[in-house]
């Protein structure tokens, strides 16, 4: 199975229109619950982390008998220390994006935490692309 869905930063009202549309998916396909969760949860903090600091973004499904594979390619300002932006509290979101209740910096750290296999690569003033890996037992 294959999805694609387009993310406009600085649009928090559809942030997470992708996740809850993969978890309906997720939910009729898989029995272990704890793997939609935590595939959702990845998601949403991505899809979060593209409207709050990118211009705009693609996420990418592929759901197959073991496992679903999520990419999200964004174009924005990009990441100068990926390192850093890992650590759990850092952030470099705007006071705005703060004052709505995100950019508490758990985003990179909450997405790798939930996946079982993550990769993230950045060029500044180009985007930042992620790679978010969910093993499946049973489909």
């Amino acid at each position: 199975m294959h999805f694609e869905y387009n993310i406009e930063g600085g649009d928090f009202s559809k942030a997470g229109f992708a996740s809850s549309q993969l978890k309906k998916v997720l939910k009729q396909l898989i029995t272990d619950h704890k793997v939609v969760k935590r595939t959702v949860v990845a998601l949403y903090e991505a899809e979060v982390n593209v409207v709050a600091h990118a211009y705009l973004g693609v996420v990418i499904i592929d759901i197959d008998t073991d496992k679903i594979k999520i990419q999200i390619n964004d174009k924005g300002p990009g990441i100068e220390d990926i390192s850093k932006a890992m650590e759990e509290g850092f952030s470099t979101a705007s006071e705005k994006v703060r004052e709505m209740g995100f950019g508490a910096g758990m985003g990179l750290s909450n997405i790798k935490n939930n996946s079982d296999d993550f990769k993230i690569t950045s060029e500044v003033g180009v985007g930042t692309k992620l790679e978010i890996i969910a093993y499946l037992k049973t489909i």
